[in-house]
């Protein structure tokens, strides 16, 4: 049976190491669909009903603004699980965001 694409951004997404993040963009390539950052949007926000879980606060957008932080609860908890890893946030936006991008393309 063939993977639906929200199965496969989920499978995607377990993949990125504690202390990186990564785009919807950039997991939209890397999946094949690269005009669909908005899909990987969609299925982000259910990432909170899949099992197993889903490291979810570790997408961003493409300038490294945290766009998903109301789909938790609080809000603040995007922020704070990143920070547990070591990322700085500042202003919902992650300092250094180059330095902590994961790209699937290139480490996978």
């Amino acid at each position: 049976m063939e993977q639906s694409f929200y199965d496969q951004v989920f499978e995607l997404v377990r993949l990125i190491p504690k202390g990186r993040v990564t785009s919807y963009g950039a997991i939209a390539r890397s999946l094949g669909a690269g005009g669909s950052a908005r899909m990987v949007g969609y299925a982000m926000s259910n990432a909170g009903f899949a099992k197993p879980k889903i490291p979810a606060h570790r997408v961003v957008n493409s300038s490294g603004l945290l766009t998903g932080k109301f789909h938790f609860k609080p809000p603040e908890r995007m922020q704070e699980l990143l920070e547990k890893e070591g990322i700085v946030v500042k202003g919902d936006k992650i300092q250094n965001f180059k330095k902590h991008f994961w790209d699937p393309l290139i480490e996978l």
